[in-house]
């Protein structure tokens, strides 16, 4: 059954763990397809955070928009799509990396990892997107 907007922005602002898809901007090449966390508050922008100069980063500046596709397979299968354009980029602070390694970390592993991520993963970026297209569904006790 289709989900309302309310919903889709309701199971959009849980923690899951996210597929995001990005134009390959190569000729026979299937889009850019990998997971990333990634934060959001209905009503609000989607955003994530990611290398400047990743695979990922580049390509969705090339771009100019990309879609997020959440899904769980308990208590029902549920999903939700979004797609849309990138409203801004900007660079990544450390309180934004406490913010989503706080939502998907256990809270004993958050501090390592920050750490770790803001010494070794080079410059980063978060990159918000304007949630214009959206699709989700929930496929009950199947």
């Amino acid at each position: 059954m289709a989900l309302t907007l309310e919903e889709r922005e309701r199971f959009l602002a849980e923690p899951h763990v996210a597929a995001l898809a990005v134009d390959s901007g190569q000729k026979g090449r299937a889009p850019l397809s990998v997971p990333i966390w990634y934060q959001y508050e209905p009503g609000g922008h989607v955003w994530i955070m990611t290398g400047r100069n990743s695979r990922k980063g580049v390509l969705i500046a090339e771009a100019g928009r990309f879609t997020l596709m959440a899904d769980r397979l308990t208590p029902t299968i549920r999903y939700v799509s979004v797609e849309g354009p990138v409203v801004a980029t900007l660079p990544a602070t450390r309180e934004q990396l406490v913010e989503i390694s706080t939502r998907y970390l256990p809270a004993e592993k958050v501090d390592g990892y920050v750490d770790f991520a803001w010494a070794n993963h080079g410059e980063q970026v978060v990159i918000h997107m304007r949630p214009e297209h959206w699709l989700g569904t929930d496929l009950g006790e199947i």
